[in-house]
């Protein structure tokens, strides 16, 4: 019997890793950040395409910040489980839209994580300043 358990440890102990490795990233659903951000995101439509809205805690206006829309694609998400996407923010209290592109991440316990870069363009007077407009 102590053989058999131990087998049975050792098989479900190798596959554990497989299964977690089988999981895929759903985008949908509240997603938090690490300096208090939040975004919700819609079911992927047919097309790979999402909406939603986000709510940043973090801003260089003196304006009170508010709910913004955003609109995004994924990659079809194929036999990877771990897809890239890419989405915009039209932001309701400031003259800026952000792109955002990432990947989503599944880790050994299931956990997921989006890894994500973005850039800001704010609205400038004058082509002369557009050199200081992208964050």
């Amino acid at each position: 019997m102590g053989i058999l358990s131990c087998c049975l440890l050792l098989a479900l102990a190798l596959l554990g890793p497989r299964a977690a490795a089988a999981r895929k990233c759903d985008l949908q659903g509240l997603w938090r950040n690490e300096l208090g951000s939040n975004m919700t995101l819609s079911a992927l439509d047919a097309a790979g395409t999402f909406s939603g809205s986000y709510h940043t805690a973090v801003t260089a206006t003196n304006k009170k910040i508010l709910v913004s829309p955003l609109q995004g694609a994924q990659q079809y998400l194929g036999a990877k489980g771990q897809p890239t996407f890419g989405f915009t923010v039209q932001w309701q209290f400031a003259d800026s839209t952000t792109a955002f592109v990432g990947q989503c991440f599944v880790d050994r316990h299931g956990k997921e994580t989006l890894e994500t870069m973005w850039l800001l363009r704010e609205g400038v007077p004058s082509r002369r300043d557009a050199w200081k407009a992208t964050r």
